[in-house]
């Protein structure tokens, strides 16, 4: 920080282009006397709608294809091509099937962490012990006892981990969308700082999304702990 504001100073590096460590803080103090706090609510919201959504039709579709094997193997190849697809080219459709603002950031944040959660997910259950599954099996252990008693339980280690990278890709998929169509939210006003060169403007926004990103994974941390109490 130092250096940066020593060589900005100096005018060895443009401040105009990078920005330099004062003028972000004063950005973000005009910033938090105006707007600053609604746009991270925004993105904040979106972000938790997106990656709870995410997360539980990831987990509720990996179980459908770990009950049904044909269909675990019509749908591998599609999962594997749609998780290869950038998510962003799929926006302009996004915004047309379900309209723009808020609605098309969530389904833009659920398009990103779903595919990786049912592939995550279903991987886990495919690769439980065999052996317990058998030993289930001799006690006719139903599919569904298999299910909720082995299955499940012997994959919450997967379960946690899948959150861990959900709750980042969520994060992506809402600043892509906002970076597409939105009126508020920390994607806005990085999008905004670029279209103006108010580049103060975008490297503020850049450091509070890093510091939201943050807190947002020390919470999945501390969901880790509760779960596994």
């Amino acid at each position: 920080m130092i250096l940066w504001e020593s060589l900005a100073n100096s005018n060895i590096i443009d401040s105009f282009i990078t920005s330099q460590p004062s003028r972000i803080f004063k950005t973000f103090i005009d910033l938090s006397a105006n707007d600053l706090f609604r746009h991270m609510r925004v993105t904040v919201y979106e972000t938790i709608v997106g990656f709870g959504l995410g997360t539980i039709l990831g987990v509720a579709i990996a179980i459908i294809l770990w009950w049904s094997k044909f269909l675990a193997k019509v749908s591998e190849p599609f999962l594997v091509v749609l998780n290869s697809l950038p998510k962003v080219a799929l926006g302009p459709i996004i915004i047309i099937w379900v309209g723009s603002g808020t609605p098309a950031i969530i389904v833009m944040a659920i398009a990103i962490s779903l595919i990786v959660t049912i592939l995550e997910m279903l991987n886990g259950y495919l690769k439980t012990d065999k052996e317990i599954i058998k030993m289930a099996r001799t006690f006719n252990c139903n599919k569904l006892q298999l299910l909720t008693k082995i299955i499940v339980p012997a994959n919450i280690g997967t379960f946690i981990n899948s959150l861990k990278v959900n709750i980042g890709l969520s994060l992506v998929g809402v600043i892509s969308g906002e970076f597409l169509v939105s009126k508020a939210g920390l994607g806005y006003l990085i999008v905004y700082g670029g279209q103006v060169f108010k580049l103060d403007l975008v490297m503020t926004s850049v450091i509070i999304l890093g510091i939201v990103a943050g807190i947002m994974y020390g919470a999945v941390l501390l969901l880790e702990k509760f779960i596994r109490k």
